[in-house]
């Protein structure tokens, strides 16, 4: 679940499903409340466990930030030396998403229909008013945290996705990991304790009731804001802050060549549908 909340395109959600694990752990968050809290102020490790299934979040979460510390030089590396190529390849990942995540609806009412399109506005929208950039602001990166774990909440929404589209992917996920930037870290992961808290409830009762409308949503948000992963665009427009460039518009282009580059490239991109199909296909044999 840690990798595939680092991959942009792959929902930790999705892992758990594959696993025969996602309603055990959203039922064990939703059991993290008052009671749990105070047994954990009077150290009463049994009864915390048995209330909360401790051992099991315990192992889930700790496999999860292993692999995510173990992932993150890596991805670093990659980000700076082979841009195109890794961002082929997530590109991949998410336009395969969309089918996936669109075919969970059971039924395309009007009504969905019309919150799917909604979806695709406001994507598109809040990318227009705001370009994609890093935002080191301490509230912004604690709401990214609440918002970017909704990728381990919900199958087929990507945690990371949602932090490229808020601009913080690389600062929080790449940058402040292998920094070990420990301010960035603990207010990012205060925000992912308070989003786990309060969306294993409202996810719970959202997917008991209204499935399809939230999927619906998802489906065309993701859709509309899939052409901020296109992987050939050149910075347009930047500026120096304190030594560091900061991007502020990009120019997409379409490769008007053929190369080596270009050939890897697509590939890439049938690489990240196929890896999709095949996760799609264990979840359902799975499941």
């Amino acid at each position: 679940m840690g990798l595939a909340n680092v991959i942009p395109g792959v929902s930790g959600g999705t892992i758990a499903l594959i696993t025969n694990i996602y309603e055990k752990l959203i039922l064990s968050l939703k059991s993290c409340d008052m009671k749990a809290l105070r047994l954990l102020i009077t150290i009463d490790f049994k009864n915390l466990n048995t209330h909360t299934n401790l051992y099991f979040l315990i192992a889930v979460f700790g496999g999860s930030i292993a692999s995510v510390f173990s992932i993150a030089n890596l991805f670093k590396y990659l980000f700076e030396n082979y841009p195109i190529l890794i961002w082929a390849f997530f590109f991949g990942l998410i336009l395969a998403s969309i089918y996936y995540i669109g075919k969970r609806i059971k039924k395309w009412s009007i009504n969905n229909i019309i919150i799917f399109l909604i979806g695709i506005v406001l994507a598109i929208g809040i990318s227009l008013l705001e370009p994609a950039n890093e935002n080191s602001n301490l509230f912004f990166v604690f709401m990214c945290g609440i918002i970017g774990i909704s990728g381990m909440m919900l199958p087929g929404l990507s945690g990371s996705f949602i932090l490229i589209l808020l601009g913080n992917y690389e600062l929080l996920l790449v940058t402040a990991i292998t920094d070990f930037n420990y301010i960035l870290l603990g207010v990012f992961f205060l925000g992912s304790i308070t989003g786990l808290l309060a969306f294993s409830h409202i996810i719970s009762w959202l997917l008991k009731n209204h499935k399809d409308s939230l999927l619906a949503i998802l489906t065309g948000f993701i859709l509309g804001s899939l052409y901020l992963i296109w992987p050939w665009k050149k910075i347009s427009e930047s500026i120096i802050i304190n030594g560091k460039e900061k991007v502020l518009k990009y120019h997409w282009y379409y490769p008007d060549s053929i190369n080596t580059e270009t050939i890897i490239a697509f590939s890439l991109v049938i690489v990240g549908i196929i890896t999709i199909y095949i996760i799609e296909n264990i979840s359902n044999k799975k499941i």
